[in-house]
């Protein structure tokens, strides 16, 4: 009993400075989830009612929001992730270009996301907007590819791609560096005695790096996918009407109709949505993980 009461004082001194912090953010989220329980289930001064929660799932842009947001989900995050293991596998294998490599791919960090958002938005522009222009040949160094402008903002899969590759560009070396240290805690020896026993590159990275840098990997894509659910910069600036769950909120919230009841129902939606996936992604990585340790294992016995 003595020993364990000394283990746990020592435990307690060493989170003790923390415990102001997690006091603070845990009483806040109480508190705002129970605001936006109490506002969901609430109409027209009715408590509680399940009409707000009805009239969202009825609605089409709710289901159009989902699907967008699933979009988002499956297709940025891995996409971030790729680019992220590209990136840190071409500063990692050029030590003598390393810190100005990392610099460089550093920079989209130090821009505001709005100020991105706009500079996209301009870029693609239906009316005067630069790639429009390049591509119809207004440009004498490049060639007419399209004969009218396109309305990149106008299409929903346009707009969501070009929102993508905002969100993309911009939190991408969030990823490169977490996969970069990764790689910066593995031995080099390993990756140079692959290669001198024949290895080629595409079996280092599928049967050493993957393995070695998993966890780094695993925390990419718990991260990003939490950042691409709840995303509201760029679609707000570039998806227009095309709603993801963040913007549809808002648009509830502060739109014309003034809805804040449906709002707060699509936040909680989406909160429902980030914990189902994070359960979902962590199950689904520690199998992965499991079965990567048994192939290490059956590899080193053989």
């Amino acid at each position: 009993m003595i020993q364990i009461a000394s283990l746990l004082k020592g435990k307690l001194i060493d989170i003790w400075p923390l415990l102001p912090a997690a006091i603070y953010l845990f009483t806040s989220l109480v508190l705002v989830i129970v605001y936006l329980l109490k506002l969901a289930f609430t109409h027209r001064g009715v408590f509680p009612s399940l009409t707000p929660v009805q009239q969202v799932l009825q609605d089409p842009e709710f289901s159009d929001a989902l699907i967008n947001s699933l979009f988002f989900v499956l297709v940025g995050t891995p996409t971030e992730l790729c680019i992220g293991i590209l990136l840190a596998l071409l500063i990692y294998t050029a030590p003598v270009l390393r810190s100005t490599l990392r610099s460089f791919f550093i920079l989209p960090m130090a821009f505001p996301g709005l100020v991105i958002a706009s500079l996209f938005f301009i870029l693609f522009n239906s009316q005067g907007g630069m790639v429009n222009d390049l591509l119809m040949g207004r440009y004498d160094f490049f060639p007419a590819i399209i004969e009218t402008d396109i309305n990149w903002s106008g299409n929903r899969w346009f707009s969501l791609i070009l929102s993508m590759m905002g969100k993309v560009w911009r939190d991408m070396p969030l990823s490169m560096l977490i996969i970069l240290s990764g790689l910066n805690a593995v031995d080099v020896s390993i990756f140079d005695a692959a290669k001198t026993l024949g290895a080629g590159f595409r079996h280092r990275l599928l049967f050493i790096v993957i393995p070695l840098i998993f966890p780094a990997i695993k925390t990419v894509i718990l991260l990003r996918s939490i950042e691409m659910w709840k995303e509201f910069i760029f679609p707000y600036v570039l998806s227009g009407r095309y709603y993801l769950l963040g913007t549809l909120v808002e648009h509830y919230y502060n739109g014309f109709s003034g809805q804040p009841e449906k709002g707060s129902v699509v936040a909680l939606i989406l909160l429902v949505c980030v914990i189902l996936s994070l359960f979902t992604l962590l199950f689904l990585l520690q199998n992965i993980e499991k079965r990567l340790i048994n192939r290490g294992s059956d590899a080193s016995a053989a």
